[in-house]
Order: structure tokens, then C-alpha cells, then sequence
């Protein structure tokens, strides 16, 4: 099968615009994953993805880290997942870190079921349960996939010039495929935030209990490294072992299992938009939706 009958577009060149999309320092006991595909948002492609489970992994297995920050640089923290930019690499091979097979090359609906298993599921799934305390430092936009990466983390900390959607509604699909929306927003909320896609600011996250603080932009550095050297003086295996109960709990109140729910559904609609529509997200790339959100934001207004 073409990667045009594969994944519903022409197949186009790999164009990286940068060779280290994810930076990494640590210093007192806190490690830095800074996100840097600045020209772009910090959409995540895989080349993105990959990166940062590498940076993960690194912090997790350094002793001299206690505590781990998520950060975007530039403007915005992530703008989702890369849907339009010469990096965009949906049909490349990876070295895969779960145990599902490669997915290039497969037909129908198993293409994007087993490389999104491996690169949105399984990879948030493998950071959220990271032993050691995490921290998202959010400004700008977290969007549709930028959620992701700051709902794995334990804390969000966010400027107030911070906003956070999900508008793929528009594309037919449920939500995201970590779809933690009725754990982060109570169901009321989570199905407002879905079905109007709008931004919900900084300050109303923090009303529904999705954001821990929300600080002035040019303070968001200062607050969530103040944050992070806190936690860094409790005990290492308290810190793991309190993340591990609640962690737990969420998932027996139904996170993992609504969650397999979700992406289940996540992919009939990427399937079903295929049959009807001949691209698997319905007719949306980066510019447009980047367009429909500019669009709902005036409505709102």
C-alpha cells in the first residue's frame, strides 16, 4: 500500500528542521526537558516523541534527579500533534519502545491503531508512571496533543497568558488519544471543553482544578523551579510511592479503562473519515485547524 492510501495524503520528504527537538540539563536535583521546535509551536512529531521518552529515561535513571520539568520554548508550550510541517515523519521507523510492531507499511485502520498505541498511548502512559515527580511549566498554547503531555505530568504550572483546548471534535474524532478530560475537568465541563473546542484560560483551568498555580508569564520560570526544589527535598521513595497510590486510585476510579474506551473510538472515527471522506482527519492539517481555533476564539469572545 502507498503512504497516500495508507495514511490519506501524499507522501512528501522529511524536511527536520532542527536534529535535537528536545534539550535536557539538570541542576539541584531538578532535570529540564525542554521541547524546541520553536518555528512550529512544538508541534510533536515522532522524531519529538522519541526524543523526549530518551529524555524521560535519562531522568529517571539518573540518581542525582529528584524531581523533572516539561517545558515548551518560545511563545507556546505545544500546539499538538504535527499535522502539516515538512517534519511531520507519520511514515518513518523508529526504534520502538513497546512491544507492538512497526506500522509503516500496514493497510487499512492498523497504520495509525499500532504507531499511535506506541507513540501517544503507550509513550503518556510510560511518562505518567515515571517514579519520580514531574512538572509541566505551561505558557502559550496547550493544545490537543500538548495536553497530553502536560496531563501526565503530576502538576501543571501555568502563566496567565496560558490556554488549553482540544478542538479535534472537529475532525469527527472523540478527543485526543490520552483522553483524560473527565479526570482533569469534572464530565460536565470535560464535555463543554470537547464539544465547543474553544480555549479555556489559564485561570478557569485553575478553577476546575486542572492547573495547580497560575503565575505571571515572567515569573513562571521562578515559580515552578521554587516548586520543583520543594518536592526535591522530601524523601525520594515517599515522592514514588505517594505518585504511585494516587495514580493507582485514578485508575480504580476508571482512567485506564475509559481511556482504552476512547482510543478505541479515537480510531474508528480515524477509520471511518477514511471510508467517507479519503484522509483520515477529515480534511484538517495544521493551517486549518490552527484557522478553526482562531475562528472559535472570536466566537467566544
Amino acid at each position: 500500500m502507498s503512504d497516500k492510501a495508507a495514511s490519506g495524503r501524499d507522501p512528501v520528504e522529511i524536511v527536520y528542521e532542527t536534529q535535537e527537538p528536545v534539550h535536557y540539563k539538570v541542576e539541584d536535583g531538578v532535570a529540564t526537558l525542554t521541547m524546541d521546535r520553536v518555528r512550529f509551536n512544538n508541534v510533536q512529531n515522532s522524531q519529538m516523541t522519541y526524543a523526549l521518552d530518551a529524555a524521560f529515561r535519562k531522568a529517571a535513571d539518573d540518581d542525582a534527579v529528584k524531581v523533572i520539568v516539561l517545558a515548551g520554548a518560545g511563545k507556546h508550550f505545544s500546539a499538538g500533534h504535527d499535522i502539516g510541517t515538512p517534519g511531520r515523519d507519520i511514515n518513518k521507523t523508529f526504534d520502538r519502545v513497546h512491544l507492538w510492531w512497526d506500522h509503516v507499511e500496514r493497510e487499512g485502520g492498523e497504520k495509525l491503531f499500532v504507531r499511535e498505541q506506541e507513540v501517544y498511548l503507550g509513550m503518556c502512559r510510560r511518562w505518567r508512571d515515571i517514579p519520580k515527580p514531574t512538572i509541566a511549566m505551561v505558557q502559550g498554547a496547550c493544545v490537543a496533543g500538548g495536553l497530553m503531555l502536560a496531563w501526565v505530568c503530576d502538576l501543571i504550572v501555568a502563566a496567565d497568558d496560558a490556554f488549553f483546548a482540544d478542538p479535534v471534535v472537529r475532525m469527527g474524532i472523540p478527543g485526543v488519544e490520552y483522553f483524560a478530560h473527565v479526570h482533569e475537568l469534572n464530565a460536565r465541563i470535560a464535555k463543554e471543553f470537547l464539544f465547543l473546542g474553544e480555549r479555556m484560560s489559564a485561570e478557569r483551568a485553575y478553577q476546575m482544578g486542572m492547573v495547580n498555580r497560575v503565575v505571571p508569564r515572567a515569573s513562571l520560570e521562578e515559580e515552578t523551579y521554587g516548586i520543583a526544589k520543594r518536592i526535591a527535598a522530601m524523601p525520594r521513595m515517599g515522592l514514588a510511592l505517594a505518585k504511585q497510590v494516587v495514580n493507582h486510585i485514578e485508575d480504580l476510579q476508571g482512567k485506564r479503562a475509559g481511556m482504552d474506551n476512547a482510543f478505541g473510538y479515537h480510531h474508528f472515527a480515524h477509520a471511518h473519515n477514511q471510508l467517507v471522506q479519503g484522509d483520515t482527519l477529515a480534511g484538517y492539517d495544521g493551517k486549518a485547524m490552527a484557522k478553526s481555533q482562531k475562528k472559535a476564539a472570536e466566537g467566544a469572545e
